[in-house]
């Protein structure tokens, strides 16, 4: 079982970006894939999911109506959609999936991509 992500990077507030996670080695439709941040001296968050099983999202309130979580089934790839982006939003930021509502727990983790948000 493998995540990989990409896409993260250093932006402008105000701004967009969209990070990718690539999955293998897992049964795509039968697992929720998530992501996850933490900001140093922070807690992480949860910050949205998808269930592939029946498509259901969840998103953390800090993020709805800015972000949208998406997933591809032909390429086993999730995507979260980051708009309007803020200081706040910067963290490093984790893939993870597993076989539970709103992806917690979740079983397999990648190993994280930066976002950073410049005011």
């Amino acid at each position: 079982e493998q995540l990989v992500e990409s896409g993260g990077g250093l932006v402008q507030a105000g701004g967009s970006l969209t990070l990718s996670c690539a999955a293998s080695g897992i049964t795509f439709r039968d697992t929720a894939i998530g992501w996850f941040r933490q900001a140093p001296g922070k807690e992480r968050e949860r910050v949205s999911c998808v269930e592939n099983w029946d498509r259901t999202t969840h998103y953390a309130d800090s993020v709805k109506g800015r972000f949208t979580i998406s997933s591809d089934y032909a390429k086993k790839t999730v995507y979260l959609r980051m708009n309007s982006l803020k200081p706040e939003d910067t963290a490093v930021y984790f893939c993870a999936a597993g076989h539970y509502s709103d992806c917690q727990p979740s079983e397999y983790w990648g190993q994280g991509t930066q976002v950073t948000v410049s005011s």
